[in-house]
């Protein structure tokens, strides 16, 4: 938009903070999803006769379709094409699809394994094919759930652009962040009420479902804003051209963005995969209480990213504030890979640290990308940002897994549940810890080279968002 106009739908304080609320609530819906099956890793690899490997696998998927098929590049296109309203149907509409084959496959209708060669290169070994296809129904469901993610943050922009812009992307993201806490907190109860693995995913697709007719809320609000600047004579933006993806690669600052994006989430979104198997076998923590320490970390998101975000949008820094997130997060990985520490107190503190990294980083980047590219193009930078990140989000959990189960298996633990014997494989996280920090090292290493290059081209990421 290129001119502000008095009697706009979005400078109506109120009509903005509903589009918030709308979007956000969707994003809460997706996100339990996203993390429902991480507190059932031991569950998973029990009753579905899974390794570590093959949990890693499951987990992995997430990211492969949109890596391997640039469907979120594709996404990005269609979002600058068509729009927020219809890419956002039609984003929840293809996760519900990725959900029920998620549920098919982990609910005991598929069983044996799977070998994949192609010609004499043996792509997969002999790897249990209800992981597979949960793999692949999680794979449809990153499709979906990027796409909605980029779709959500592009519309959020349009909302509060030269408003309270980081934040409201910051609450947006929080919001998402209670899904995250409620798939921490719900999935051990419903398996013990149900004893099945299955049943969070059920949870997850009303959830979506009810999401689905929230996002169509908004499409509402959204269609009249469209009318109201059509009949003010605001220009329509710039559709996509190819030519666009050359010019934002060509972008110094969107790279070292991009690149922070991957190193940092991936030291925190596969960490969360994990957590609750760490907490169990690090500090001796019952596992129906476990979930709920992990879930402290986006409930300290949930808190403190909407505050990080305000400070950026009157105060600025945007670049500082994701140093210091950065480095929180070394210091907590680090942290957790010393075999000593390991009180239930310290756990706790770790994860409400890792809580502040996990609001400071997001709450400062996603408004940072609005102000290094223009607003036409922001649905596919952010889609080319994902793709770069999901390359981590598929790489890093299979990657965590496979080393657990090569180097890091301290023996077997034999535990009776409703008379029967499980045998709980026993892990030292202590590997995979200070592979996190390591993301970390280098994330903080991009963030002052995205600080210099603010520096010398006057993007303005380290002053206020806020136009008075």
């Amino acid at each position: 938009m290129t001119e502000k106009i008095s009697s706009s739908l979005r400078e109506s304080k109120s009509a903005r903070w509903i589009v918030l609320v709308l979007v956000s609530f969707t994003m809460m819906c997706m996100y339990y999803l996203t993390d429902a099956m991480a507190p059932l890793q031991q569950y998973l690899q029990t009753n579905l006769k899974w390794s570590a490997t093959e949990y890693g696998l499951f987990t992995s998927g997430y990211g492969w379709f949109n890596v391997f098929l640039l469907m979120l590049v594709f996404s990005g296109m269609i979002l600058d094409k068509l729009g927020t309203r219809f890419t956002g149907v039609l984003a929840i509409a293809v996760m519900l699809i990725g959900a029920g084959i998620k549920y098919w496959a982990i609910s005991g209708h598929v069983n044996g394994t799977i070998t994949i060669a192609l010609g004499g290169w043996q792509i997969l070994g002999e790897t249990s094919r209800s992981a597979v296809f949960a793999g692949l129904g999680f794979a449809v469901f990153g499709v979906g759930c990027e796409m909605f993610g980029i779709s959500a943050n592009k519309a959020v922009v349009r909302w509060f652009r030269g408003k309270e812009m980081a934040l409201a992307i910051g609450l947006n993201t929080s919001t998402g962040r209670i899904g995250t806490a409620l798939a921490m907190f719900t999935p051990l109860p419903l398996y013990n009420l149900t004893k099945n693995v299955s049943t969070p995913v059920i949870v997850s697709i009303i959830l979506l479902l009810i999401g689905l007719l929230v996002f169509i809320l908004f499409t509402v609000l959204d269609k009249r804003l469209d009318h109201e600047e059509t009949a003010a004579g605001v220009e329509a933006e710039e559709e996509f051209k190819f030519a666009d993806i050359k010019e934002i690669g060509s972008n110094r600052a969107f790279w070292y963005i991009a690149i922070l994006c991957v190193l940092f989430y991936s030291a925190v979104f596969p960490f969360i995969k994990f957590a609750t198997n760490l907490i169990v076998q690090k500090f001796s923590v019952n596992d129906t209480f476990a979930g709920y320490i992990p879930a402290l970390l986006p409930f300290s998101a949930l808190l403190l990213t909407p505050l990080f975000g305000g400070i950026s949008d009157k105060k600025g820094k945007a670049a500082s504030i994701m140093i210091i997130g950065s480095i929180l997060l070394v210091c907590v990985h680090l942290l957790f890979s010393i075999p000593s520490l390991n009180s239930f107190p310290i756990a706790v503190g770790l994860v409400m640290l890792l809580g502040i990294a996990f609001s400071l980083v997001p709450s400062a980047m996603w408004p940072s990308v609005a102000k290094i590219i223009p607003h036409s193009k922001l649905g596919t930078a952010y889609a080319m940002i994902f793709w770069v990140q999901n390359w981590g989000l598929m790489l890093v959990p299979l990657l965590i897994g496979t080393v657990l189960d090569k180097y890091c298996i301290t023996g077997t633990l034999i535990k009776v549940v409703d008379g029967k014997e499980q045998h709980l494989t026993q892990y030292n996280y202590t590997i995979p810890m200070l592979i996190f920090a390591c993301f970390g090292v280098l994330a903080i290493i991009f963030a002052f080279l995205l600080k210099a290059e603010d520096k010398k081209m006057g993007y303005g990421l380290e002053k206020p968002n806020v136009v008075e």
